[in-house]
């Protein structure tokens, strides 16, 4: 299981937002570099990086800054935000991303998801950010009347790496993991599965851990990580006692 701190990136800083609204960000840092750096000295395995701006432009808008946490470490980094296309999925893993994140396109063209997850072997996972069930898209502005089982369902046998599973309405407020509609959508398929939105502490990490939620692949954190309200050490020290 795999605790993946996450830097979300608006205008090339670090920032976190309330429930996906850029207008609510909270700026943490001015070196995306430095702070993915902290991240791997802290004992981190795997990095989790949004291109916030890229979710709602449709296009990479911050190249730069994922390019300088790439060239800062040397543990995996995955990336989404703004990658619809196999030219932005192919230029980001040949910069040496590990794994891209497709969220928007699975819903507008699954068919380019699954083509991307053949020619890309275990480097593809697919996003599903969902409200009261139902998945948003185009950096969580548009509601669609998809349901997130559904959408997992259709990349059951396409060989995506992941499915991160994002329960919007808790997300950057501290609310808690929803880790029972997570684990609902991971009994639906044999992808694994990552939860995230609204990790708030030890005790999210505790429940994770437990014989209840084994079936997940790991979680996401990052407003809690900020704050200092999850210690990594203790963290990373549960799942490896877990494991």
């Amino acid at each position: 299981m795999i605790l993946f701190p996450a830097i979300d990136l608006k205008d090339g800083q670090c920032v976190r937002l309330e429930k996906g609204e850029m207008a609510r960000a909270t700026v943490f840092g001015s070196d995306p570099a430095a702070q993915a750096r902290a991240f791997a000295d802290a004992g981190f395995e795997f990095l989790h990086v949004v291109d916030l701006n890229g979710a709602f432009a449709g296009r990479s808008e911050n190249g730069a800054a994922v390019e300088a946490i790439l060239a800062a470490v040397d543990i995996p980094v995955q990336l989404g935000g703004g990658i619809r296309d196999h030219a932005g999925i192919d230029a980001w893993l040949d910069k040496g991303i590990a794994r891209v994140i497709l969220g928007t396109v699975a819903v507008r063209d699954p068919a380019m998801v699954r083509a991307a997850a053949s020619r890309h072997p275990g480097r593809i996972a697919v996003g599903i950010d969902a409200r009261g069930g139902r998945v948003a898209v185009s950096g969580w502005a548009e509601a669609t009347e998809i349901d997130a089982v559904d959408l997992a369902r259709r990349f059951e046998d396409a060989g995506v790496a992941a499915v991160i599973y994002t329960d919007i309405d808790r997300d950057g407020i501290l609310a808690g993991l929803n880790l029972d509609a997570t684990l609902r959508l991971a009994e639906a398929v044999t992808i694994p599965v990552i939860a995230s939105g609204g990790l708030a502490g030890i005790d999210d990490i505790a429940r994770l851990v437990s014989p209840r939620y084994r079936r997940l692949a790991g979680t996401i954190a990052g407003r809690a990580l900020y704050d200092g309200r999850l210690d990594p050490s203790a963290a990373l020290a549960m799942l490896r006692e877990a494991a």
